[in-house]
C-alpha cells in the first residue's frame, strides 16, 4: 500500500473507434500528464480493421501515457446500412468482458481515479463504478449538440414525428432555434437502430459523475450555462476547450502540399477536406471540381474515392483504397496546376490551416475541424455530410456568422456555379472579410481560454482536484 501512495493518480481512457474520436482524447491526455501529472492508460477496442494510424498516434506519447489494445470484435452479422453507429456502439459492448479485465489490472496495479469515456462509450460506466472509480463523460463535439441530446428522451416520449418532419424550430435552451433537419442524423429515425443506440447511450449520461465538453465558455456561453443549470439529477459540465491536435500529424509525406503553400500569396488559398471519414457521389465529386476550376481561387484539394451511398464511408479508414485521383473530371489536373494541387487521401491539416496562404477552408463540419479552424483563425465554407455536422453548420453560419453554408439544388447536390460563388466569396469577397474578422475574435477567446487562467484552464484543473480526492 505504502508503494501504491507514490504511484501517480491514474486515468483510464476508452476512446470510440474512428480517428477523430482519438485524438481529442490523446491531447486531453498529454494536458492531464503535463499540467496536473496524472498518468494514462488508453484501454483501445477494435472492429479488426487495420489500425496503423491509430497505434503510430499512441506509439508516439510520452512514457506517461500508455495503451492496451483489447482483442477484435467481430461485426460480420450487421447489416451493411447499420455499419457506422453499431460498429462504434457495438465495439464497446463486445468488448466490455476483455475491458473489465484490464480495468481489474489497472485497479490493481495503479492508483486509478477516474474512467473517461466518450460519448458512445457509456457502456463502460457499470465497470467503472464496479471498482470505486469515477466515470466521467468526455463530449468531444459542441455543448449544443449534448443539449440535443439532453432533449432527446423528452422529445421520443412526447412526440410521436421524427425530428426531420418538424415543421416548427427547435429552441434549445441556451441555443440559437434549429430545424429539425439540422439535428444529428441518428435522430430523424426512430424506428433505425441508430436512433434506439444513440437514445439508450444518452439516457445513460446522468449517470457519469461529469461532463467535460471539448468547447470554450466564449464560444457557446448560452448552451454551457443553460447544461449546468439542467435541474437535478444532471452531472455538472466543464467546458475545456479547444482541445485540438498539437504537433505533427502522424505517418504523413507533409513536404508536397506545406512546400506547394509556400509558394502561394497569403490568405489566397481555399483549402478543401472533408475529414478523415467523408465521402461524395462521383456525381458530386465533378461538380465540386468544376467548381473549383471555374472560380478561378487557388485552391489546396484532399479527395478521397467517391462512394454512391454513403457519406462517411471513409470514417474507419484514413487512406482510400482506389486512386482517388482516377476519379476527377477528363484533363481537370492539367488544366488547374497552375492554381490547384490535389492531394489524394490525407494532408497535415493542423500545417495547412496554420500556413500564411491559407485564406478559407471548405469543410464537412466535424467539429475537430471546427475547432482547428477557430484556433488558426480561417473562415468556413460549411458542407455537412453526417452526424452532427448539420447542426455545427446552422451553428457557424448563422450562429457564428464564421462560414458560408452551402445549398443542395433539387437534385440533392451542390452546383459547380454555386460552388464557384462561393469561393470566390470567402478569397476574395466582402463577405470573406467579414468572416474572416469575425472568426478572429473567436481565435482570440480560444487562446484566451486556454491561458493559464483562462476558463477551460481553469476547468479541467477543477476536474483533476476532484479526481486526486479520489486517491486513496
Amino acid at each position: 500500500m505504502e508503494q501504491n501512495q507514490q504511484k501517480p493518480p491514474h486515468i483510464a481512457i476508452v476512446p470510440a473507434l474512428g480517428i477523430s474520436h482519438l485524438i481529442s482524447l490523446v491531447e486531453l491526455a498529454k494536458r492531464l500528464v503535463l499540467h496536473h501529472h496524472f498518468s494514462v492508460t488508453f484501454i483501445v477496442t477494435s472492429d479488426g480493421s487495420p489500425m496503423k494510424a491509430q497505434k503510430a498516434i499512441l506509439e508516439a506519447l510520452p512514457d506517461a501515457i500508455s495503451s492496451i489494445f483489447l482483442p477484435p470484435v467481430s461485426f460480420d452479422d450487421l447489416p451493411e446500412d447499420d455499419q457506422m453507429v453499431a460498429r462504434i456502439f457495438l465495439s464497446l459492448t463486445r468488448s466490455l468482458p476483455a475491458l473489465r479485465d484490464s480495468f481489474k489490472v489497472l485497479a490493481e496495479s495503479t492508483q486509478l481515479v477516474a474512467l473517461v469515456v466518450d460519448l458512445f462509450g457509456t457502456e463502460a460506466i457499470d465497470v467503472a463504478k464496479e471498482f470505486g472509480v469515477s466515470p466521467y463523460l468526455f463530449f468531444s463535439t459542441a455543448a449544443m449538440t449534448l443539449s440535443s441530446g439532453f432533449y432527446l428522451p423528452e422529445f421520443d416520449e412526447t412526440s410521436s414525428c421524427d425530428f426531420r418532419d418538424l415543421t416548427e424550430q427547435v429552441k434549445l435552451p441556451g441555443c440559437m432555434p434549429l430545424h429539425g433537419t439540422d439535428f444529428p442524423e441518428h435522430f430523424h429515425d426512430r424506428k433505425s437502430d441508430a436512433y434506439k443506440r444513440v437514445l439508450h447511450c444518452i439516457k445513460q449520461y446522468p449517470l457519469a459523475a461529469g461532463i467535460m465538453v471539448n468547447s470554450f465558455m466564449d464560444l457557446e456561453p448560452g448552451a454551457l450555462k443553460a447544461l449546468n443549470e439542467g435541474g437535478e439529477g444532471r452531472p455538472s459540465v466543464y467546458s475545456v476547450g479547444p482541445i485540438i491536435q498539437s504537433g505533427l500529424d502522424h505517418g504523413v509525406d507533409k513536404s508536397e502540399c506545406l512546400s506547394w503553400l509556400d509558394k502561394q500569396p497569403n490568405g489566397s488559398v481555399l483549402y478543401v477536406s472533408f475529414g478523415g471519414g467523408g465521402t461524395l457521389s462521383q456525381e458530386q465529386l465533378n461538380e465540386l471540381a468544376l467548381g473549383l476550376e471555374m472560380s478561378g481561387q487557388r485552391f489546396l484539394w484532399v479527395v478521397r474515392s467517391p462512394h454512391e451511398t454513403s457519406a462517411s464511408a471513409s470514417f474507419f479508414s484514413v487512406q482510400s483504397i482506389e486512386d482517388p485521383l482516377d476519379f476527377l473530371p477528363k484533363e481537370f489536373l492539367e488544366r488547374t496546376k497552375e492554381v490547384g494541387l490535389v492531394v489524394p487521401s490525407w494532408a497535415p491539416q493542423i500545417q495547412v490551416l496554420s500556413h500564411g496562404s491559407t485564406g478559407g477552408f471548405l469543410t464537412h463540419c466535424g467539429w475537430n475541424s471546427v475547432l482547428e479552424s477557430i484556433v488558426y483563425g480561417v473562415p468556413l465554407i460549411a458542407w455537412p455530410l453526417y452526424a452532427d455536422q448539420r447542426m455545427n453548420a446552422a451553428f457557424l453560419a448563422d450562429g457564428l456568422k464564421v462560414a458560408l453554408r452551402v445549398k443542395v439544388n433539387d437534385k440533392g447536390l451542390v452546383g459547380h456555379k454555386d460552388i464557384a460563388n462561393y469561393t470566390r466569396g470567402i478569397i476574395e469577397g466582402e463577405e470573406g472579410i467579414l468572416l474572416r474578422n469575425k472568426m478572429k475574435e473567436l481565435k482570440d477567446a480560444a487562446e484566451k481560454a486556454l491561458s493559464k487562467d483562462g476558463s477551460s484552464s481553469k476547468s479541467l484543473a477543477e476536474v483533476a482536484q476532484l479526481w486526486k480526492r479520489h486517491q486513496k
